[in-house]
């Protein structure tokens, strides 16, 4: 992952303020409880408008302000000043590349007590400067992890909650010790959910299948703007169900989608070659589709990219 280097401004408190003076105190709720809800966001920067297109920002923050619901949270701020924000700090810190946006709303009171109801929420917002998260040319190796993938009834992964990325964190640290890219969590009834922080998909004779919202997955933006691409500009069917873990082992292609990800095919699972070994042709296709819309060559789809200049 590139080094992180953060914009010169964060929105904290209510104003715009230098981001090294962004800072909560050690009692802080979030801090103590895992009580956040974020979003991450890219914007791309498109070197013949000299601009930075924010992608499907509109789709993110209405996923944020509805999920707010599921953590009992109240803020000032609303989804159209919470777009504006974004945008804002993308513009104040002045950058000309590629930029990750990352809106949190978090227990911000200084209280003890694992509580949601009555404990006061604040907003803020900072952002990086962000290359490519992982390998998307060549293909990843992943492992299939111990770890189980929450339940819906126990921390809901389709809430970006802070405290949740605890489950991902294991998940990850255990397969990159074990000399592997990535990892890919099964849920308690030993189907599949997602990689540690991403979406799956599967590719089997021609069809693209993924889990369904159901599945203990977050409802990725990034996967939504996959299946509509898959349907509308290639013409594939895609199949929402259930995966069980072999078939990640006999299909014809894999791949990650999100908002770090982006598209990243998989080359083998547990040791196991998928496929060809590289990349193949429909995640590959699929992968030249997003980066033309995500960049806004494609007028059909240039009302999800959002221009900071």
């Amino acid at each position: 992952m590139a080094q992180m280097i953060p914009g010169a401004f964060a929105y904290f408190n209510g104003a715009y303020v230098p981001t090294e003076d962004a800072k909560v105190s050690i009692m802080t709720h979030a801090l103590n409880y895992g009580t956040g809800l974020f979003e991450g966001i890219r914007g791309y920067y498109v070197q013949e408008a000299n601009n930075i297109l924010i992608f499907r920002l509109k789709e993110h923050v209405d996923r944020m302000v509805r999920n707010f619901n599921v953590l009992c949270m109240e803020v000032p701020e609303d989804a159209a000043k919470i777009e504006e924000i974004c945008v804002e700090v993308v513009r104040k810190s002045g950058f000309r590349e590629g930029v990750y946006i990352r809106p949190m709303c978090y227990k911000s009171e200084l209280s003890l007590g694992p509580k949601l109801r009555g404990v006061e929420s604040s907003f803020c917002c900072y952002i990086i400067k962000l290359g490519d998260y992982c390998d998307i040319e060549s293909g990843l190796d992943i492992a299939v992890s111990s770890w189980r993938r929450l339940s819906d009834n126990a921390i809901p992964s389709r809430v970006k909650a802070t405290g949740s990325y605890l489950n991902s964190s294991l998940a990850a640290t255990d397969a990159k010790q074990s000399g592997f890219d990535e990892a890919i969590f099964l849920r308690e009834d030993g189907t599949v959910a997602e990689g540690s922080a991403m979406n799956l998909f599967m590719v089997m004779n021609g069809k693209l299948i993924t889990p369904p919202p159901t599945a203990d997955i977050l409802v990725g933006i990034t996967r939504n703007t996959i299946i509509e691409l898959a349907r509308e500009e290639l013409g594939l069917e895609v199949i929402e169900r259930p995966i069980g873990r072999t078939e990640l082992y006999v299909c014809d292609e894999l791949f990650f989608s999100g908002t770090g990800a982006q598209v990243a095919p998989i080359r083998s699972v547990d040791r196991r070659v998928i496929g060809s070994g590289m990349p193949g042709p429909i995640s590959k296709k699929l992968q030249d589709v997003y980066f033309n819309v995500v960049q806004g060559r494609l007028p059909k789809y240039r009302a999800w990219c959002t221009p900071v200049y």
